[in-house]
């Protein structure tokens, strides 16, 4: 490869991931200005309407997020009066989650996040694609010394309380 194909190669890559960056970032910020909701609550908020009473682990799941990252987020969602937290009624061990009337106004009120595109863009992809992306991403973050970076929620602050 030349050193030219080189150079446009790699800045193929750095404006794609210009590109979604640019994206979530607008996402977060036209997300519900009214209710300070993030595009990560939102996007939680959306998995939580579609199947009420799912646990941590099940949203963590959906979300493709760690169950600790979930965790946080949900803390907040439930601190914003977005989320009801309760025990389960056949497994007191677990919490449902089920959205407040808050929670509710905020996602009729507010457009597709960007994490929700990006998601189902992966998901078109056939399965040898998406594994070739995530290698492909797996071995450049390795390769710029930034593997040890948590993956949190997109603009989602681990730890920080959004208010």
């Amino acid at each position: 490869m030349s050193p030219k194909d080189e150079n446009d190669t790699t800045a193929r890559a750095m404006n794609a991931l210009r590109s979604i960056v640019r994206a979530v970032v607008a996402s977060a910020h036209s997300a519900d200005g009214r209710a300070k909701v993030s595009g990560a609550q939102l996007f939680a908020l959306r998995q939580i309407s579609t199947s009420p009473g799912m646990s941590v682990n099940d949203l963590a799941s959906r979300t493709l997020a760690r169950q600790s990252t979930v965790s946080e987020l949900v803390t907040r969602l439930v601190a914003h009066g977005l989320v009801a937290r309760r025990k389960s009624g056949s497994d007191a061990r677990q919490a449902e989650l089920t959205l407040t009337a808050a929670g509710k106004r905020a996602i009729t009120r507010s457009r597709e996040t960007a994490q929700e595109k990006l998601i189902a863009g992966l998901g078109a992809l056939s399965r040898r694609k998406r594994e070739q992306v995530a290698d492909a991403l797996e071995e450049w973050l390795d390769a710029s010394g930034l593997s040890d970076v948590p993956p949190t929620m997109l603009l989602e602050r681990a730890g920080k309380r959004r208010q």
